[in-house]
């Protein structure tokens, strides 16, 4: 991707979970629903904050670790634990505007002082469904 295409790093885990519609049951299902949902981003962004087009990853660990990457979102297994990942993800990538999508308190702080901005699962669940 181009150093100027936007990166949305998206904590696949916290975003699964903070929606209480049974994913417990099926971790790796609802997994995969949220990377199929994020597909139409890397095309359409998410305006207006976020113009297209965007580069989009879905860190998944645990019982997620299996889901694989589609078109239009590329999908980073974590090692160990998936907030290592997205700082991993974010550090990496200095140059770029970064966007990480979580809920979570110490995530949010560790990756807002690499300097990247940080949204609410809410934030992905809101938005317009594209037409068609």
């Amino acid at each position: 991707m181009e150093p100027t295409t936007p990166l949305l790093i998206v904590d696949a885990a916290n975003v699964v979970g903070s929606r209480p519609d049974g994913w417990w049951r099926d971790r790796a299902g609802a997994t995969a629903r949220l990377r199929d949902s994020l597909v139409p981003v890397a095309a359409a962004g998410l305006p207006p904050q976020l113009p297209p087009p965007v580069e989009v990853v879905l860190v998944v660990e645990g019982r997620a670790r299996d889901v694989p990457g589609t078109a239009g979102v590329r999908v980073v297994a974590a090692p160990g634990s998936g907030d290592d990942a997205v700082v991993d993800l974010v550090a990496a990538a200095p140059q770029r505007r970064r966007l990480v999508v979580t809920a979570d308190r110490e995530l949010r702080e560790r990756v807002v002082a690499q300097g990247a901005e940080v949204y609410g699962p809410r934030w992905l669940r809101d938005r317009p469904t594209p037409p068609g």
